[in-house]
């Protein structure tokens, strides 16, 4: 890849820049409906291709109920049996429609081997996944629904397993002590905890499934944009990962190639919470359990990261959330084609060179789907006992590329090349922040110059950490389902790494 001749963006430039956009950020809380309904708000979709053995998959995860405290009780954080959670895969033609080929429903139900104690969750040591001390106990079923043929096949049921509490889940933390934080990201499916090894289920068809507490494995200071936008400085000693510190509920799901239609293609994945439509209660001596409908509402979409925090205005934040990727050419393009966001950081930062007709932009958001090219060799991966050689957090800006049979890509550093991460797919361990800033920056219209735009050279761009955080606060697994240890409740602290200033 050449260098180019444009300045490299300083530190000063940067925390100006991150410190205007109020808006970029995953905050988990990105419309004002869904912010008030924890269970259903969606935080974060992952999509990218996976290899074990000699099985090739699409890895799917959608994360939700955000900010989850570890260790809280005696109520927990927990997937609610009144919201379908479901990903959606698109295929051919409907990919770039925004329309379902496939979609994976996953309901749940929750139910207490002991209903006369105050001890809801746990009543001793969980030595085994779904044990008598483990009270509170929910499963899930899981539904396909092929659009073509209109066939909706049960491909089977698990098991969820216990949050990390601490002294009652010794087993997810390190040397299987509850004191202990929890363990570091697994290389080999050997490597696991007994929970989650456990709550891993082969379903029909060769799909694979986890639903269960997971760490949040989104990185950014979201507190420092939203605080008068005052961006700390001074390095990693001085970082402050907004999500640090904190768990989510994660949905994953392997969906062998073959099930899809094999590997020579680009497919895309968003996912979606949808609620009961109604909910009866009654009172008094005689009231009985809540009675719902059997008619959900879509109440929260997700597919890129960012697409809805950053760039659509606040008056349609809950439309979106109410619509499928379908529409999104005819209500949202315009925020994709002519973002703000651009705007802004020319008038107050930087020139931005391309503020109108980002059809590049376009081509990532509209329809809000993420896109993955499947006929590449699996994406490289963060975690486990060593990230992936090639890895970088900034995909394709950080030199971490695949090549395409599919696509074309980026001529300009070869024929196919495409990012290795975000906007391909994403993984965990992408810097959608950091990958989303550059590419407004930049000019990706003309796939045959495109590092004659990028925001410095190719090595500089690279090295950028735009708000202070280039990695996450766990460390990922790097097998199935990926996303990293839920952080023990017995030590939980909320962004440890942050150093303090001293009086």
């Amino acid at each position: 890849m050449k260098p180019t001749t444009l300045k490299l963006l300083t530190r000063a430039t940067v925390a100006t820049a991150l410190g205007s956009m109020s808006l970029l950020a995953s905050s988990h809380q990105d419309a004002p409906l869904i912010s008030l309904d924890d269970a259903a708000n969606t935080t974060d979709v992952y999509a990218f291709k996976s290899v074990q053995g000699d099985q090739e998959y699409l890895t799917t995860a959608l994360a939700v109920y955000p900010f989850q405290n570890p260790g809280i009780g005696p109520n927990k954080h927990n997937f609610d049996d009144n919201v379908l959670y479901s990903i959606f895969v698109a295929t051919g033609d409907n990919v770039a429609a925004g329309k379902p080929s496939y979609r994976y429903d996953f309901y749940f139900r929750t139910w207490l081997n002991n209903r006369d104690t105050i001890l809801q969750s746990y009543l001793g040591v969980v030595e085994d996944l779904g044990d008598a001390n483990q009270n509170l106990i929910q499963s899930y079923f899981v539904i396909r629904t092929d659009f073509d043929s209109g066939r909706r096949r049960y491909l089977g049921r698990g098991l969820v397993p216990p949050n990390n509490q601490g002294i009652a889940t010794p087993y997810y933390n390190q040397d299987d002590n509850g004191e202990l934080p929890a363990r570091s990201g697994a290389s080999d499916p050997s490597d696991l905890d007994r929970y989650t090894a456990s709550a891993v289920t082969t379903l029909r068809q060769g799909h694979v499934s986890f639903a269960g507490q997971r760490e949040d494995g989104f990185y950014g200071d979201i507190q420092a944009i939203f605080d008068l936008l005052q961006l700390r400085g001074g390095g990693e000693s001085n970082s402050f990962d907004s999500q640090s510190g904190f768990n989510v509920h994660t949905i994953a799901l392997n969906i062998p190639l073959d099930e899809i239609g094999g590997s020579e293609q680009v497919v895309g994945v968003w996912a979606t919470t949808s609620r009961r439509m109604i909910t009866i209660l009654d009172d008094g001596p005689e009231s009985r359990d809540p009675r719902t409908s059997a008619t959900f509402v879509q109440v929260g979409r997700q597919g890129n990261p960012l697409f809805c925090e950053a760039l659509v205005a606040m008056k349609d934040k809950d439309l979106y959330n109410r619509t499928q990727p379908d529409t999104d050419a005819q209500l949202f393009e315009k925020y994709a084609r002519s973002p703000e966001l651009a705007v802004l950081i020319d008038a107050l930062v930087t020139p931005v060179n391309v503020q109108d007709d980002r059809s590049d932009l376009v081509g990532i958001f509209i329809p809000d789907v993420i896109k993955v090219d499947l006929s590449t060799g699996p994406a490289r991966l963060a975690g486990g006992e060593g990230d992936d050689e090639g890895f970088h957090r900034l995909s394709i800006f950080g030199g971490d590329a695949l090549v395409s049979t599919q696509q074309t890509g980026f001529t300009e550093f070869g024929q196919g090349v495409i990012p290795g991460g975000w906007p391909n797919g994403r993984r965990f361990g992408d810097d959608v922040i950091d990958i989303a800033v550059i590419a407004i920056l930049s000019d990706l219209r003309d796939p045959n110059n495109v590092a004659g735009t990028l925001p410095g050279t190719l090595e500089q761009v690279g090295a950028l950490n735009l708000d202070n955080v280039a990695s996450n606060d766990s460390v990922y697994h790097k097998v199935f389902p990926y996303a990293a240890t839920p952080h023990n409740g017995r030590n939980f602290t909320a962004n440890p790494t942050l150093v303090r200033p001293s009086e």
